[in-house]
């Protein structure tokens, strides 16, 4: 058995506390993959996704990330249905502003209407009162970025959400969004390979903004090579090695690996165990793209 799967806990990897209310494990669970190809209808194997999700609650996942897009609804759905009533301290993050025509096909909506609707239909879904965080799932090139902010603001102001978040967006959207209303997370691509956002996670950490990596394992073949050199170092895996470089990089950091399996899940709930020392992290942190 890989010795990063011995000792298996989210907390392990930390906790983070979003806006000072909050408090969640920093590995997390992202729940994309557990829709159909092209994320798209439902899963392959419904029972499997279940079980993922049953598992990623017993191991202590108390974040999950999802969006109404996923499916569309699915995620969503599977994610009542796996874990309704919920355990008290779980967080289940949601987002909107697209809509799907099909399979892999995504289009930007992120109007006050559009918006407003969403909430309801992923009220309805999760069986949930109010959202626990809500994020923004990308800005609209033909409607206002602070229109679409405002009627999040007053959707928490209404008590449908808890919490706003932003997704796929600059410093200058988050600057923005805060004159409106309290910014309690970011999610944007981000991986030890793809550090377009370093910016980014900097201005999060100094405002105490939970950073949420999007893609978080991905890479090319050079810092594959550098992973693999490293995990065989800690009788690890390189996901794991990628991981644990994202909890290593900012306290702020929140990775959402996702998968449709649960031997991967507990592969990547492994991270945890895993402590770079300065020089590998280093190391890493010099092959970016």
């Amino acid at each position: 058995m890989n010795a990063q799967l011995q000792n298996l806990s989210a907390n392990l990897g930390g906790t983070l506390s979003l806006l000072g209310e909050v408090t969640v494990n920093r590995l997390g669970f992202g729940a994309m993959r557990i829709t159909g190809d092209g994320i798209w209808g439902p899963p392959k194997n419904r029972a499997g996704a279940l079980a993922v999700l049953r598992r990623a609650v017993e191991l202590g996942v108390n974040f999950i990330d999802t969006a109404d897009s996923y499916g569309p609804n699915v995620s969503e759905e599977l994610i009542a249905e796996a874990l309704y009533p919920y355990p008290k301290d779980l967080v289940i993050a949601t987002k909107g502003g697209w809509n799907r025509p099909g399979p892999n096909q995504w289009t930007h909506d992120a109007s006050s209407e559009h918006l407003r609707k969403a909430i309801e239909g992923s009220l309805k879904r999760l069986r949930l009162e109010r959202i626990h965080l809500y994020q923004l799932h990308a800005p609209d090139p033909v409607t206002s970025f602070d229109e679409s902010v405002e009627t999040l603001a007053e959707l928490r102001a209404q008590g449908k959400i808890h919490m706003v978040g932003l997704s796929n967006v600059t410093r200058e959207h988050i600057e923005r969004a805060q004159k409106i209303v309290p910014i309690a997370s970011v999610q944007n691509r981000y991986s030890v390979a793809d550090r377009e956002w370093d910016s980014v996670i900097d201005y999060c950490q100094q405002q105490g903004i939970a950073f949420i990596p999007w893609f978080p394992l991905g890479g090319g073949k050079a810092v594959s090579d550098a992973l693999a050199k490293a995990a065989k170092a800690h009788h690890a895996n390189p996901h794991q090695v990628a991981l644990a470089w994202l909890l290593q990089r900012s306290p702020i950091m929140l990775p959402i690996p996702g998968t449709s399996s649960v031997a991967h899940l507990e592969e990547n709930l492994g991270a945890g165990n895993v402590h770079l020392t300065s020089e590998e992290y280093r190391q890493l942190a010099a092959l970016k793209k």
